[in-house]
Order: structure tokens, then C-alpha cells, then sequence
């Protein structure tokens, strides 16, 4: 197969024929060379083939710096764009490695880097001392995936002289050596120097056979410019070089996919066995368990505690007599209703600490029988670490609900995700490259954010919960009857089960079903708005009790200030620094 089957594209190829070359080779030759304030007296590569796949590369550079400079570098060109002898496109990335350049100083872009960009570079020299006249430097590594394995032939197609090096190149010189299971010929070499494109084979080189080594020399007078390069491509016969592949492709080119489900599916087994609630058969109830207020019960049934759990004690106060609320009608066109709170009695003695939290921060800790009165709009930016504080307390004291095992594996898995998620990243950042490494991201935030799940209930935690799953099943399909019959029983009911309809989410619902119950608004509630009907103490009482939420929730917003600012493999080049 002849090498133009076959094209690797480098970066910013300049198509140019020899004549434009001749006339303006003049011009760069001062404009590069002066440039980069050194030329190559001679470039000296020995190319050692392996039949194992790779072969090794040593680069032998006699240049001579016009000023000081510190050193050299190297730029190897690592992803290519490749058309195959079939016309099939092929995206290919070698890999470098077993970088070395003796009696120097050096930095090379670590393999992580190879994965995420096109060009990998190596910086020779000491940026503390600066060197000027002749110089020499060697640059040995090792490449892989760098060989084309087709029908007919293993081809391997090498950039001796890349187009990228930005100073004039007086001599070059290169030897490959062939491993000793392989013989070859000088039909099976050909030498390409020039502009990149140019496929007619070049007679700017001597090339010998002997001993399974190529060597080929420059010819006299031979000069090689900037955005110039010289390839030598060379047939091996199939089978000569083994074909490097991964056991599975797949695994190859997605395999952390794969890893990322083991880690969903072993958190998924965790949560099974440690966090998994046991399966509880709710119990049908008409009212909610003994000494469980609304707030602990909004916390039961989703395991966390919400704004409306803690919002659910203003009715639960009021339907024991311990506070009242009252609309407060708005003043003025763009002012909005206000919602008042008057405490009539201080809480009962061993109430929850959770109680005693929100309630102290309405009224304050006093426990003096005198009514105070707190207005909603006043705890606007205020009170919201209050909520907080109380959610913290009340967290805590469900936690007799709640089995202790559990508790310690969701630390456990915890950390586990933390350091998993970090440890995958830099495995994917080095095996399969950015994008992989990123996926590691948001799988993790999704893992941390679900472990607020794995909770498990003990055998308290149960029954209690069984009962409020009952209850809260009642609460959507009450029908008119029942709730009659249970209104005859006990005419307070409604007032003492809407606290737990709000914190379970379901007031509006459950309220609506008293409405054709000629039942009374709640005493401890009272709006302006005209004749207080249950219709309109639910529309009301929604409205304030919404307000009451968000205000009592509300943070001061911070003000911050920002800114802004505005052909062959091998390839690459190089120049000093």
C-alpha cells in the first residue's frame, strides 16, 4: 500500500509546491530563525522498533543559540485524524512514555494530560541559568498506538522532523532499527520532505540498508525551514509487530461507565440492607398517634425536618389555647395582609424543646402571663436561624424513632462516597480522560444528596409511623359520614387534627371537607374579611399561614460585586524558551 492511502493530519497544515517555497524561503528563513535566536546544525534520530507494539526514540539535537536562552522544547503531537486504506476515519491517540533527556533539566506533561489535549511538551533546560553558543541535547522516549495495522502490510509512519520546529534545520540524519525476528528491503522505505502534502518521494536523503538497520543522511547542502518536515514511512510485513489492543474494546474506550454503575449498584445495596425502612402496613386511624405533635409527625413520614413541620405548631397551639392568630388587613394600595400572633398562656411544662425554640423566639422567654403580641412581618430576615436551630432540635429528638446502626453506616457511607468520588477521579482523569473524570462529579453530589434517605426506623419508629400512614390515608379519603360521627364524639376534632394536615401537606384538602359541615371557624382565629364562614377561614388561614412560611424562612440577600477578563505521527515541533 503506498503511504498516500493513508493521512494523518497535523496542526495547521500549510499547503505551499516547491516553487513558491524557493521564493520565499529567503524571507523565512530570517523572519524564523531570527525569531527564535538559534539553528540546528544537525538532528541526529535513532528509532528502535519492538515487536511487543511500541518502539523507543532517541533525538539527538547540535544547535547553536545567537542570545541566551535557558533551553529547548519539544512538542509531539499525540491525537490524530486519521483516513484509512478502506477510507475509513479513525480519531487515534498515541501515547508517550519513558521520557528522559540526560544531563538536563526537564518537564513533560504528565499522561493525564495526553488524554485531555492534542500535543504533549517537553521543556528542556533551567529556568534559573541561561546558555548561548553550540549546544547539544538528547530526548529519549518511548511510543505506543502508533503503528497501522492493515490487510496487507504493518505500516509505520513517523515524522523525523516535525513542521512545527520554528528555526532552520541544516542536517538531518536518522536510523531505524528493526527487532531481530524481522527482515526488510529499501523498497519497503520511502522519504518525504517538504510542505505538508507533498507525496513525491524525496531525494534530499541517501538511505542504506544493512543488519536491520535504516540509515539515511541528508545530502549536502540539504536545509529543512520552518512549517517543513521530513516523514519516512516503512512497510513491515503482517504479523512482524504485535497489534496492542485491550482485552474488551469497550472496556477501552468506556469502562468507567461500567464502573460508575458497580458504584450506584453497591450503594444501592447498601441502602437495601442498612437504610431501607421495613415494610409497615399502615393502620387505619382517625386521629394521630398519643403524644406525637404535628411537627414530629411531618418529620416521621419523609425522615426530615421541613419548614412546614415546624409551621404546623401555630394551629397546634391554638387549638390548645396558648396562643390566637389574627389577619392583620393591609394599609395602604401596595402593602400586603399581616399576620398577628398573641401569646394567652405560656407553654405547658415539658414540651419538646423543638416547641420551646420556636416559641421563644415569637414571645420571648418570659413566662410572665401577660398576652404579647408578635407580628409576622417583623421576624422578616430574622428568624430564620431560629427555624433552623428548632429543625437541628427536632432532628434529634425523632431520633428514639430511629435505629442507631443505620445512623452510623449513613456516616460511614458518607465518607465512603468522599473519598471514592475523589479516588475515581484521578483514576479516570489518567485511564480515560476530562469527560470521564467529570461523569465522577455529579454521580457523587446525587450519591452525598441521597444518603439523606438511608434512615431506618426501629420497631417504635414503625408502629408510630404505621399509625400516621393511616391517619394520613384518612385524612385524602374522608368521606362527609365519617367525619359527622366523628365531630358528634368530639367537636374540636378539626381544630385539633389541622395542624397535622398542614404538616402533612394536605390542609387545603382536609379542610375543605368540613366545609359543608356548618361547622365554626376556629375561636382562636380571627379575620376582618367580612363573615367568617369555614370557606373563608380556609382561604384565609392558607394565606396567612403561607406568608407566615416564607417570611419566617427569609434571609438577608448579600451583595457581592464580580468582574470578568476579557503526515505521520510524531507530530509536532519545537524551539527554544
Amino acid at each position: 500500500m503506498s503511504t498516500n492511502n493513508v493521512i494523518l493530519k497535523e496542526n495547521s497544515p500549510l499547503q505551499l509546491n516547491r516553487k513558491l517555497f524557493l521564493l520565499l524561503f529567503g524571507l523565512l528563513f530570517f523572519l524564523k530563525g531570527f525569531a527564535q535566536d538559534f539553528e540546528m546544525n544537525h538532528s541526529q534520530v535513532d528509532i528502535y522498533i519492538n515487536e511487543d507494539g511500541y518502539f523507543d526514540v532517541v533525538e539527538n539535537y547540535d544547535l547553536n543559540f545567537t542570545t541566551y536562552q535557558h533551553g529547548i522544547y519539544r512538542d509531539i503531537q499525540v491525537k490524530y485524524d486519521l483516513i484509512t486504506e478502506k477510507g475509513n476515519q479513525e480519531k487515534r491517540r498515541i501515547k508517550i512514555r519513558k521520557i528522559d533527556v540526560p544531563n538536563h533539566k526537564f518537564d513533560a506533561d504528565p499522561d493525564f494530560v495526553q488524554k485531555i489535549s492534542d500535543n504533549l511538551q517537553i521543556k528542556v533546560g533551567d529556568k534559573d541559568v541561561t546558555v548561548i553558543g553550540p549546544q547539544h541535547y538528547q530526548i529519549k522516549y518511548r511510543v505506543y498506538n502508533a503503528f497501522l495495522f492493515e490487510d496487507s502490510q504493518i505500516l509505520f509512519y513517523w515524522n523525523i522532523k516535525a513542521s512545527g520546529w520554528n528555526t532552520l534545520f541544516h542536517q538531518i540524519d536518522f536510523s531505524i532499527h528493526l527487532p531481530k525476528n524481522m527482515d526488510a528491503n529499501l523498497d519497503d522505505i520511502s522519504v518525504y520532505s517538504g510542505f505538508a502534502g507533498d507525496t513525491i518521494v524525496s531525494k534530499d536523503f541517501d538511505v542504506k540498508y544493512s543488519n536491520r538497520i535504516f540509515t539515511a543522511k541528508s545530502r549536502e547542502n540539504f536545509l529543512s525551514a520552518p512549517d517543513q518536515s521530513v516523514t519516512v514511512s516503512l512497510n513491515l510485513p503482517t504479523g512482524s509487530i504485535k497489534e496492542i489492543k485491550p482485552w474488551w474494546p469497550f472496556w477501552s474506550d468506556y469502562g468507567w461507565t461500567l464502573i460508575l454503575g458497580a458504584m450506584l449498584f453497591v450503594f444501592y445495596w447498601v441502602w437495601n440492607k442498612y437504610g431501607k425502612d421495613d415494610r409497615v402496613v399502615a393502620t387505619t386511624s382517625y386521629f394521630p398517634p398519643n403524644g406525637v405533635d404535628p411537627a414530629m409527625a411531618g418529620f416521621l413520614v419523609d425522615d426530615k425536618a421541613d419548614t412546614p413541620d415546624l409551621i404546623s405548631l401555630i394551629p397546634y397551639w391554638g387549638a390548645r389555647g396558648i396562643i390566637k392568630m389574627e389577619q392583620v388587613p393591609k394599609k395602604g394600595w401596595l402593602a400586603k395582609d399581616d399576620t398577628k400572633l398573641t401569646q394567652l398562656r405560656p407553654l405547658p411544662e415539658g414540651a419538646p424543646d423543638y416547641e420551646e425554640k420556636i416559641f421563644k423566639g415569637l414571645f420571648g422567654s418570659s413566662s410572665s402571663a401577660i398576652e404579647k403580641e408578635v407580628l409576622i412581618s417583623s421576624l422578616k430576615d430574622s428568624f430564620y436561624t431560629t427555624m433552623a436551630s428548632a429543625k437541628k432540635l427536632l432532628g434529634d429528638k425523632a431520633q428514639i424513632y430511629y435505629d442507631k446502626e443505620a445512623k452510623k453506616m449513613q456516616t460511614w457511607t458518607i465518607v465512603g462516597v468522599l473519598l471514592l468520588g475523589i479516588f475515581l477521579f484521578i483514576l479516570f482523569l489518567l485511564s480515560w480522560g476530562l469527560w470521564a473524570a467529570l461523569a465522577v462529579v455529579p454521580i457523587s453530589l446525587f450519591l452525598l444528596f441521597m444518603t439523606i434517605y438511608m434512615v431506618k426506623k426501629n420497631s417504635l419508629g414503625n408502629k408510630v409511623y404505621s399509625e400516621l400512614k393511616g391517619f394520613k390515608n384518612f385524612i385524602k379519603i374522608a368521606e362527609e359520614n365519617k367525619l359527622k360521627m366523628l365531630l358528634q364524639d368530639s367537636p374540636s376534632y378539626f381544630e385539633t387534627t389541622m395542624g397535622y394536615a398542614l404538616a402533612f401537606g394536605l390542609f387545603d384538602q382536609w379542610a375543605k371537607k368540613f366545609e359543608a359541615l356548618n361547622l365554626q371557624p376556629p375561636s382562636w382565629y380571627t379575620s376582618s374579611s367580612g363573615a367568617f364562614t369555614m370557606h373563608n377561614f380556609t382561604h384565609s388561614f392558607s394565606d396567612s399561614i403561607s406568608s407566615a412560611q416564607s417570611t419566617m424562612v427569609s434571609s438577608p440577600s448579600n451583595s457581592g460585586s464580580g468582574g470578568s477578563s476579557g503526515g505521520g505521527f510524531g507530530g509536532g515541533g519545537g524551539g527554544s524558551w
